[in-house]
């Protein structure tokens, strides 16, 4: 493995990326094409790193291969014939030799064999533990536990849980600098009781790294050096009012390399012909997330919805945060959504009739079998409402954990008395910009204006917002290349990665039911007049492609209604439009539906048709097929 990429990334003009997923591993080829980057070829094949094949590089070549027949590139060297390569090929042909043979570098991402799990600790779960589950999170890891002093574990069910659940390393924090010293050398002896052992076995200590309060580290050494691979780095609560949590991010990404990855099959030679650190796919997919938000200075909020594990991205005012639901997906985890959404919940979104058994059964089902797809309209629109319900879910829990530091004194001023809790949270959805959503439930859904409808319904986004979805799960690739290459990163995050499915126009506060709240008047590009007024549950959709930009008058009708520039205000916006096209949704907000199936069907129904979700109604044609 190389620390910096072979090439100048000046010089570059072609790319091989791959992501080596738990089951699938894709490949992407990324070109300059006539001065512009672009994403040209695209393969995938099964990972093997587990048995028989037991060699994830196996998998690479594979899908290396596929996209070398499509292009005619050749992208594979062959070993010689008495040569141990797999199955004869042996590696990625770089640098570029001709405009038909090898790439400048090959990158890659990983989260094959469960991805980097950790465990964290630290004094105050709400101050310096989740300082440190924030540090993990942002590495990209799964945090599998965080223990601190007052999480009401008697020390020998703490020393047995962290025995139980055998993680790859384990970040340790707690007190600022010159701060507790007793509550951090408990944690440490707790850890040295345990003698936690690493998931793949192997003949190496357990990487630990600390990252508490510095003046601590020579009793910290003391008691864990004996037992494990200790690492000391910075704190990450150097004081109460500031986080610094780059080294510990840093360093968690060095030692999944040294230790994880090198331990898993296969891997040892993947490092090596790679031309840039191999990362945790969810910290790549954060990384240009954050890339985004800072070149367009925007505040982005994204997902990635999978099997078994919901991902959530957010960048806010340049702070970023990530969390992972690890109960929740739409195969292996689908009962975990039953039971925590409640069948109630997830019935609401069914624009049928149904009964609750048959729903419970049809559940159970997908559980069993979670790698079936839907084979008829109504399984589909099933699993579109456990999806809602998913999305919901971790966005919940993303709020929750995406909020200011605690701990630190703050100047209080008498409006603050009448503001909500839940406003403490940094996700803010009336300063949101941009929404993208990824996963199969949302890349793959049959009409791309149920990605927009699922993420809209699940999200509730405030005032005017942008939204997309990632086409072929491409955002980890785009986000280790942005680490060499930015420029190229983005460019074909713009034109190739994304889908821009439209903008959702949504006025939050009360609305007087049966009477116009909102007047909407632009001109659309075939030269339409649109002077629409609108009544409280509307969803309505105007055609509007990508390379539309209109000029949005927005007049509250009511004057509780806010678009953000304030209660009663007008708002006038120029948005854009994408394959779905430009959604206004006065339904309310937080989104409420009738729980008697008599009433609630039908308002489903309306929806469905207003926007075309299924084929029918709406403006069908720029519901945005998937091919």
């Amino acid at each position: 493995m190389a620390d910096a990429p072979k090439v100048d990334p000046s010089n570059l003009r072609s790319v091989l990326a791959t992501d080596c997923g738990s089951t699938t591993t894709k490949a992407i080829l990324i070109e300059k094409v006539d001065g512009a980057w672009r994403q040209t070829w695209r393969g995938e094949a099964p990972t093997t790193v587990e048995a028989p094949f037991e060699d994830v590089t196996r998998g690479v070549l594979n899908a290396a291969q596929e996209i070398a027949e499509l292009s005619g590139r050749a992208l594979v060297w062959e070993a010689d014939k008495d040569g141990k390569g797999s199955g004869g090929r042996s590696g990625i042909i770089t640098p570029q030799r001709s405009p038909t043979e090898g790439v400048d570098i090959y990158i890659s991402t990983s989260s094959a064999g469960g991805g980097l799990q950790l465990v964290v600790g630290g004094v105050v779960r709400s101050m310096t533990a989740e300082s440190a589950q924030r540090a993990a999170l942002g590495a990209g890891a799964i945090v599998m536990d965080a223990f601190a002093t007052n999480d009401k574990r008697r020390p020998h069910e703490q020393i047995e849980r962290v025995r139980q659940l055998r993680p790859d390393m384990i970040l340790l924090a707690g007190g600022i600098d010159g701060g507790t010293r007793k509550h951090v050398v408990a944690l440490a002896e707790m850890l040295a009781a345990a003698r936690p052992r690493t998931r793949l076995g192997g003949g190496f200590n357990l990487p630990i790294i600390y990252a508490g309060n510095q003046q601590v580290a020579d009793d910290i050494r003391e008691i864990l050096g004996p037992i494990s691979d200790l690492q000391v780095v910075p704190n990450v609560r150097p004081v109460m009012e500031h986080e610094n949590l780059g080294p510990a991010r840093d360093k968690i990404h060095d030692l999944f390399m040294e230790h994880v990855m090198a331990q898993a099959p296969g891997y040892s030679k993947l490092m090596e012909w790679s031309d840039a650190p191999i990362m945790p796919t969810p910290g790549a997919v954060g990384l240009i997330m954050q890339t985004i938000a800072r070149q367009r200075d925007i505040n982005v909020l994204g997902v990635d919805i999978g099997g078994a594990t919901t991902d959530v991205f957010s960048v806010f005012d340049g702070t970023f945060n990530r969390t992972v639901s690890a109960n929740l997906g739409m195969s292996y985890s689908v009962s975990n959504v039953l039971a925590e959404a409640g069948l109630s919940n997830i019935l609401r979104w069914v624009p049928f009739d149904i009964d609750e058994k048959e729903l419970r059964n049809r559940i159970g089902n997908k559980m069993i079998r979670p790698t079936t797809i839907p084979q008829t309209l109504q399984e589909l629109k099933i699993e579109q409402a456990i999806a809602r319900e998913a999305l919901r879910l971790a966005f919940i829990q993303h709020k929750e954990f995406a909020v200011a530091l605690k701990g630190v004194q703050q100047e209080r001023t008498i409006a603050d008395a009448f503001r909500q809790v839940g406003q403490q949270t940094l996700v803010q959805m009336m300063d949101l910009d941009l929404i993208v959503g990824s996963g199969g439930v949302l890349s793959h859904a049959p009409r791309r204006v149920q990605s927009m409808r699922m993420m809209i319904d699940a999200w509730a986004p405030e005032g005017i917002t942008e939204m997309a979805v990632d086409s072929i799960f491409m955002m980890p690739h785009l986000g280790v290349l942005s680490s060499i290459h930015e420029q190229a990163a983005t460019e074909v995050f713009e034109k190739d990665c994304l889908v821009w499915l439209g903008t959702c126009v949504a006025p939050i506060g009360p609305m007087a039911p049966s009477k116009p709240a909102l007047r909407v008047q632009a001109r659309l590009p075939d030269g339409q007049v649109v002077d629409d007024r609108l009544t409280q549950g509307d969803l309505k959709l105007y055609p509007l492609t990508r390379d539309d930009q209109i000029e949005l008058t927005l007049t509250p009708l009511q004057r509780s209604l806010d678009l953000g520039e304030g209660p009663g205000k007008v708002r006038i916006s120029k948005v854009r439009g994408g394959v779905v096209g430009l959604v206004i949704d006065l339904r309310g907000r937080p989104i409420v539906l009738p729980q008697d199936p008599v009433q609630r069907v039908p308002l489903l129904q309306r929806w469905v048709s207003a926007v075309g979700e299924y084929g029918e109604g709406g403006h069908s044609r720029w519901a945005g097929e998937v091919s």
